[in-house]
């Protein structure tokens, strides 16, 4: 009696290891079995009964080379400080236990941080110390554990990935095959419409047949190999998935082929099997591509195309799209900013927070001449950066694939994994009932009807609806400076039922504004070291202060930069110490109610910026078209301008003033908490926690954008009067959504209503499984085509 590995589950030819009371095939079986229980994951067993990987056996010196520093800069995506991001590839990971042990990886060894699989993509990213574990010795420990990485040329140049070619070579396979079936059936055939016996035909017609089965083998079982890998995978998980029924016709219709061949009965249908397959495939090929054109319509920079701050050698600053970027441009980069490209620090003290790449709190400290890669966070003073990589070659073009930006399932397609579950055991309910019936009237139509039912009720143009609907709708709104980070977003969009806004810089503008002095005339090294402070910060009454001070731009080094959030920040600029913010931080009492900048020099009160704010045009239309939301404002500033905003917003709920981070924050979890769906409108900067907090968060953007993964939406300053349409434009797609959901589910009635009566043979409905999809396809872009011109100018 033969026995089974109990962690890889292959039979013991040779070597029979007792350990532990379990038996294992070889030493490497075991010492995985050693590692993960005393690491107390145990659990890797059952998840899946048999589904670990064997140890590869091969001499783990070959990874020896990744610790040169040429091929280690190669192959890593990101490394400063003590941490290193690598992307590999193991070709291995195909069950839900690779995934949990994989991503599991920090409890084996401390030295690494985290790491996150892609299953499609058969990777694994991971985050390690490279100081204490070196990139061969991560190597060296993946294939100890059965997972060894694929290191090649072509993974070390993390080229985009492109269209899989082993599913054209299995249509063209099943191409092949049908068409030759086909020609080899025709004489059975043109005998059976003839009602005529050719004495040749009678003569080869065995050898047809072998032929046809020769044809039709290949087809089975590696054309359609996926449809039998998803079905067993599936029932190992205890998931009975659509591709169930497909598998169980494939084989009813090969077996029975097998069956009428053998036994001299008939030709079977070995050629009309191939031919489903052929246009199975087809419709795959045709459903794979359309993924992919909505995953490559979305790089990074499309949810980017806000300004940054060039810089030319005679410090004259100007903004520019991210995408228009050069290597050997100078940019600014403030206080709070992520650095959107891979460049050199030519000035500034450097102070990068990589959390956002690494996910780990430390700051790096930088001086001139260091690089700093894309996606690091400057805290302190304003840089100076030289570009040395285009963003769609920096690291940041990976950023929105991080946990920050990862794509959750969202309801619709819970919607459609639902409506398959049970609708596959509908179908096995209807074939069961059909093949009964058949198989007491007609015999041999039994095995045509149960493959016609099968085949025929395939969703997939109920799994195709959602995703093609919501690329499109991502597409239109980023056209219109919406940018929205993922589909769920959308579907929540269409579920606001309170919206809440920032005042400054969302409803007001970021540089316009009427701005007073008042205060003794303050000289100009006062005024220039002013300036060179105020540029390392982002806050909207900063930055119209520095453009209000009209004096010659002169950069000026900033020293011991720290800032108080809500509060000011201060800093040491040609030897004194400014402090800038509010009046109570610069120490003195708030004496109206005003929008002030207070300024004060070694302790010396020198004065204050009265700011009168300008709102956006058309913003009380605005309000207007919103009246079926909760409205509510906060600000930061105080409450000088309370009656005018209730004028502006006469539907207004609330409006509250002084109103710090923390309690943004607060005041949206309290409308969480009475079932509200918020939506926050900010400038992505002092509103980071809030955004993340709500529902859904629209950092509102004019020129300069400080990158955050705390918002959902982006979206450009100039189209927040049109807010109301983008919400009306989410409601509309989830509706194309589920009015695909019905049409989808009529063609099935429809086909099986043919197929159960038996007047719809396997090979048609093979051919319009692909013509429903194709239909869905033209239905959701018209009418997300005509929707979307209702509320913008698409035809551009």
């Amino acid at each position: 009696m033969s026995e089974n590995c109990f962690h890889c589950g292959q039979i013991i030819e040779k070597e029979r290891i007792a350990f532990d009371e379990k038996i294992f095939c070889c030493n490497g079986c075991k010492s995985v079995y050693e590692i993960l229980n005393m690491n107390d994951l145990g659990n890797f067993y059952k998840l899946n009964k048999s589904s670990g990987i064997r140890p590869n056996d091969d001499n783990t010196s070959q990874f020896d080379y990744l610790d040169t520093p040429e091929v280690f800069t190669k192959v890593t995506d990101f490394s400063e400080g003590n941490t290193t991001l690598v992307t590999l590839k193991i070709p291995v990971i195909h069950c839900s236990s690779c995934i949990w042990l994989l991503e599991s990886l920090h409890t084996l060894n401390k030295n690494i941080n985290y790491s996150q699989v892609n299953f499609t993509r058969k990777n694994v990213q991971i985050s390690f110390n490279h100081n204490e574990l070196k990139l061969s010795e991560l190597a060296k420990f993946l294939t100890n554990l059965g997972y060894k990485p694929v290191i090649n040329l072509e993974t070390a140049d993390k080229k985009e990935e492109h269209f899989d070619k082993t599913l054209v070579i299995k249509l063209a396979i099943a191409g092949f095959a049908f068409g030759n079936g086909m020609f080899f059936s025709y004489p059975e055939y043109a005998e059976q419409v003839m009602g005529t016996t050719d004495f040749w035909m009678e003569q080869y017609k065995h050898l047809f047949r072998f032929i046809m089965f020769l044809l039709a083998t290949p087809v089975v079982f590696y054309s359609a190999s996926d449809y039998f890998k998803s079905a067993w995978f599936g029932l190992k998980n205890k998931i009975v998935n659509i591709d169930v029924p497909i598998v169980l016709g494939i084989l009813m219709l090969y077996g029975r082929s097998i069956y009428e061949v053998l036994t001299d009965y008939g030709p079977g249908y070995f050629d009309t099997l191939c031919g489903l397959l052929f246009f199975m495939l087809l419709g795959k090929l045709f459903q794979k591509r359309t993924y992919d054109a909505l995953s490559y319509d979305r790089d990074y920079k499309s949810f980017y195309p806000i300004a940054v701050t060039k810089v030319d050698f005679n410090d004259k600053q100007q903004n520019i799209l991210l995408n228009e970027l050069n290597v050997g441009d100078r940019i600014m980069v403030r206080n709070q900013e992520i650095i959107p490209v891979d460049a050199i620090l030519i000035q500034g003290e450097g102070n990068i927070d990589n959390s956002f790449i690494t996910g780990e709190s430390a700051s790096i400290p930088k001086k001139p001449g260091d690089k700093i890669f894309a996606g690091g966070k400057q805290v302190g003073s304003v840089l100076e950066l030289e570009v040395i990589k285009t963003v769609n070659q920096s690291y940041l073009t990976q950023l929105w694939n991080k946990e920050a930006f990862k794509k959750y399932e969202t309801g619709l397609d819970t919607m459609t994994n639902d409506i398959s579950k049970y609708f596959t055991f509908i179908i096995l309910g209807i074939t069961l009932l059909a093949g009964i019936y058949w198989g007491r009237q007609d015999f041999e139509k039994m095995f045509q009807v149960v493959a016609a039912i099968l085949i025929v009720a395939c969703p997939c143009a109920l799994a195709l609806s959602a995703p093609f609907t919501m690329g499109h709708i991502m597409r239109i709104m980023g056209r219109n400076k919406f940018y929205v980070k993922d589909t769920l977003t959308i579907e929540k969009l269409a579920k606001i039922d309170t919206l809440v806004f920032d005042k400054t810089g969302t409803i007001t503008h970021n540089k316009k504004a009427t701005i007073v002095f008042e205060g003794a005339d303050l000289p100009d090294f006062d005024i220039k070291n002013i300036k060179s402070l105020l540029k390392n910060s982002n806050h909207p009454l900063s930055k119209s202060l520095y453009d209000f001070l009209e004096i010659e731009d002169e950069y000026l080094p900033v020293e011991n930069f720290l800032e108080t959030p809500g509060k000011g920040y201060s800093a040491t600029v040609r030897g004194k110490v400014y402090k800038i913010g509010s009046a109570s931080f610069t120490g003195q009492p708030p004496r109206n109610l005003e929008t002030a900048v207070h300024i004060s020099c070694d302790d010396q009160y020198l004065g204050k910026f009265i700011f009168t704010n300008e709102y956006r045009p058309n913003t009380a239309g605005m309000f207007s078209e919103l009246k079926d939301f909760n409205l509510h404002i906060l600000s930061g500033d105080n409450s000088s301008e309370e009656e005018y905003l209730k004028n502006l917003v006469p539907t207004v709920e609330e409006i509250r003033f002084n109103q710090s981070p923390e309690d943004k924050l607060n005041f949206i979890k309290q409308l969480q908490d009475k079932h509200h769906k918020v939506a926050m409108m900010g400038d992505g900067l002092n509103d980071a926690g809030a955004l993340k907090q709500s529902n859904v968060g629209i950092a509102v953007a004019d020129d300069t954008h400080s990158f955050t993964p705390s918002s959902d939406v982006i979206m450009a300053g100039e189209k927040m009067n049109e807010l109301k349409k983008y919400f009306d434009l989410s409601k509309d797609a989830v509706n194309i959504v589920k009015f695909t959901f019905a049409i989808s589910l009529f063609y099935n009635v429809i086909g099986l209503s043919f197929a159960v009566t038996g007047h719809l043979s396997p090979l048609v409905a093979a051919v319009l499984m692909p013509i429903s999809s194709i239909s869905v396809v033209i239905f959701t872009s018209l009418v997300t085509w005509i929707r979307s011109a209702k509320y913008f100018q698409i035809n551009k």
